[in-house]
């Protein structure tokens, strides 16, 4: 993978797209007990303190690794509340994740953070096309995609292990284009 931008703090409405930092274990602990997130993150189900430690540096591994970027959403207080990343692949295209803290969630947090990241990937001289995949029972995701602009493109059967389960996602895209990029 080429050499990728520097992790960029990004404003998004009330929110703030950052690098991890190492007071944000308690965000990794929380998530580490919610039922979905470990399955589908590197979050460490049930983990403690060293694990969250361990999950925030291999975050900032991404980076220097080329696998991509992964920003923590903080809040107005600067706390931690979810996670959200940008993973470049083949072709000029990238795929997006993000999760909110079961707590924190409803504020509408993981919309401002996709808007704000959208954006700024598609900024990206590289990066033509983002794609997001959300489970079809995952009606909030599907939502929250949507209202960023992303376009359902269709259902991919058996597409991504969830936990020890194959399981269907929803396919979304954005385009450069879409942003008038």
């Amino acid at each position: 993978m080429s050499v990728l931008e520097p992790i960029p703090s990004l404003s998004a409405g009330p929110f703030v797209l950052r690098p991890f930092r190492s007071t944000d274990t308690a965000l990794i602990l929380e998530a580490g007990l919610d039922p979905l997130i470990p399955l589908i993150t590197t979050v460490p189900a049930g983990g403690n303190l060293q694990q969250a430690e361990a999950f925030i540096m291999r975050q900032h591994e991404r980076l220097t690794l080329g696998q991509g970027y992964s920003l923590a959403i903080a809040n107005a207080r600067d706390q931690a509340i979810g996670q959200i990343g940008l993973w470049p692949g083949q072709h000029e295209r990238a795929s997006v994740g993000y999760w909110v803290a079961a707590s924190q969630r409803r504020q509408g947090a993981a919309f401002q953070a996709l808007q704000a990241l959208s954006a700024w990937g598609l900024g990206l001289p590289h990066l033509h096309r983002l794609e997001l995949y959300v489970e079809p029972w995952n009606a909030g995701s599907r939502r929250t995609a949507e209202r960023a602009g992303y376009q359902r493109e269709g259902l991919l059967r058996s597409w991504q292990m969830v936990g020890e389960e194959r399981r269907d996602m929803e396919m979304y895209s954005l385009l450069k284009s879409d942003l008038g990029c």
